[in-house]
């Protein structure tokens, strides 16, 4: 069974599942019945290349598992099915294209759009982690230092901060008048460590106090779950740098994490706002239940009694499908017919909660401070699910694809770490001799190079590249229901971004 667009649109063309990334934002304008349709054309352009592929790639390949079994040779259905994906790839690229700024349109700068709100994220958030240790605070602080990081997660709050605010009246959009909420952070005034200060607010400025907090939280959260996951993988470099565990030790990352996520709580608390903290808590919540779902890879037991690793035919794999903004469950039996499709559902729904979620739900929490509708604060929402997916996915395409230089950490750490990405699981369903390694986690001598191996001799780098644009053009679907403006632009041009990143 082949997974390849989890696209809202395409579930009346193809019988792909898509529960774990279904979109509900209601679209009516001619240009998005225009995608649609365009999208739908497409899905069916897809499945039956890929069908064609497969059925090519499934006629070369012989019972033995060797890796070097003549499915490696070109033979002339393989080069025939290979141009039939490029024009198809081709397809999903116009559709992004199409759906975004027309080629008239000259490309938005976000840091001149969004001038100091964003240039002093780094800046407000060090005077928000002041300590009274030192070594805590030059911890906490080493990856707010410079210039380093892309800031895309805060960017989107401020983006979608502006592109909704011409959806709400002006009565709807309240600034707290709580002294703890409304102190200025501006460069020329005094800031203390206390994480209630905020920006005050201006008449010329369509983004509020509280949103440019929510920007510096989001950021936080971000941070501290990349403290807390460079000392899971043993990961000795982060930006191009040594990482913080490298550079202080195992302990001091763990508390410097720990230290962020309680000062982004406090933070959190003092927008006065219940949903606002509901949805950055649910975050924290899917960062740590991602991180478990990745150490457990597959899932192979429910039990956890049961051991990581151990399966029996009698155990399910139980599924969150991020349908809405609290994953449901679904639960596969393992070791049957659709276990291709339970296996990479669980990575789509492992990468919502560790990537996807956090930009979400921080997208929706800005329309929310900004007093937006809930048809707009869902349409943002789903922006936000689509984009991170996308960015990850691009990221799990990329370890394959760069150096290590290029992406500022090490390469190939997945397999590395016995995780199995969509590159690789796509990889299996061309060459089903993946399974094994994929299910041992690639321990066995020789798993890791064999993976690589298959995941560049088959499409399933370039069917990783096909999801992203999936996810692109379904992010762009989703806010068409927001008035033109530079904010809405600019968002439009990061879907492009993500696809031809290369870091």
């Amino acid at each position: 069974m082949h997974l390849l667009l989890p696209l809202r649109i395409i579930r009346r063309y193809s019988s792909i599942p898509t529960a774990t990334v279904s979109a509900t934002v209601p679209v009516s304008s001619a240009k998005a019945e225009e995608s649609a349709a365009a999208l739908g054309a497409l899905a069916s352009l897809l499945t039956s290349t890929m069908a064609s592929a497969s059925a090519s790639a499934s006629a070369s390949v012989s019972p033995s598992p060797s890796p070097s079994h003549s499915s490696f040779s070109q033979s002339h259905s393989q080069s025939k099915a290979e141009a039939s994906w490029t024009a198809t790839m081709a397809q999903a690229q116009n559709v992004v294209d199409r759906s975004g700024p027309s080629t008239t349109d000259s490309i938005i700068n976000p840091q001149q759009l969004l001038g100091s709100d964003l240039a002093l994220l780094t800046e407000n958030i060090r005077k928000l982690l002041g300590a009274d240790h030192p070594v805590l605070k030059s911890v906490a602080s080493y990856y707010f230092m410079g210039t380093g990081g892309k800031h895309i997660r805060p960017m989107l709050v401020l983006l979608v901060a502006q592109a909704s605010a011409l959806t709400t009246a002006s009565s709807s959009r309240q600034v707290l008048s709580d002294s703890l909420i409304d102190k200025p952070v501006s460069p020329q005034c005094t800031i203390k460590f206390d994480p209630s200060t905020t920006a005050s607010s201006s008449s010329a400025s369509s983004i509020l106090p509280t949103q440019r907090r929510l920007a510096e939280i989001t950021e936080m959260i971000h941070t501290a779950s990349l403290l807390h996951d460079d000392v899971i993988d043993a990961s000795l470099t982060r930006r191009s740098k040594p990482s913080v565990n490298a550079e202080y030790g195992n302990k001091m990352a763990i508390l410097a994490g720990d230290f962020l996520l309680s000062r982004a709580s406090i933070a959190l608390a003092r927008l006065r706002n219940i949903e606002v903290v509901e949805l950055l808590s649910t975050v924290i919540s899917n960062l740590v239940e991602g991180e478990f779902m990745q150490l457990r890879n597959s899932a192979k037991a429910k039990d956890p009694s049961a051991g990581l690793n151990k399966t029996n035919a009698h155990d399910s794999l139980d599924t969150p499908a991020p349908e809405s903004l609290v994953p449901t469950r679904r639960s596969y039996p393992l070791f049957s017919s659709n276990v291709a499709t339970a296996r990479f559902e669980y990575y789509l729904t492992k990468t919502y909660m560790k990537t996807a979620s956090l930009i979400a739900n921080s997208c929706r929490a800005s329309a929310v401070l900004g007093g937006c509708n809930e048809v707009v604060a869902e349409a943002v929402y789903h922006y936000g699910k689509s984009l991170g997916l996308a960015f990850q996915v691009v990221d799990d395409m990329l370890d394959f694809t760069v150096t290590a230089d290029e992406m500022g950490k090490p390469v190939n750490a997945d397999i590395k770490l016995g995780i199995a990405t969509a590159p690789v699981l796509y990889a299996a369903e061309e060459f089903p001799e993946l399974d094994q390694a994929i299910e041992r986690n690639f321990k066995h001598e020789g798993d890791d190079a064999l993976a690589l191996k298959l995941v560049h001799a088959s499409q399933g780098i370039s069917r990783t590249r096909a999801l992203a644009a999936a996810y692109c053009a379904e992010a762009v679907d989703a806010i068409s229901i927001l008035p033109d403006s530079d904010a809405k632009r600019v968002l439009i041009q990061l879907t492009e971004a993500v696809l031809t990143r290369k870091t």
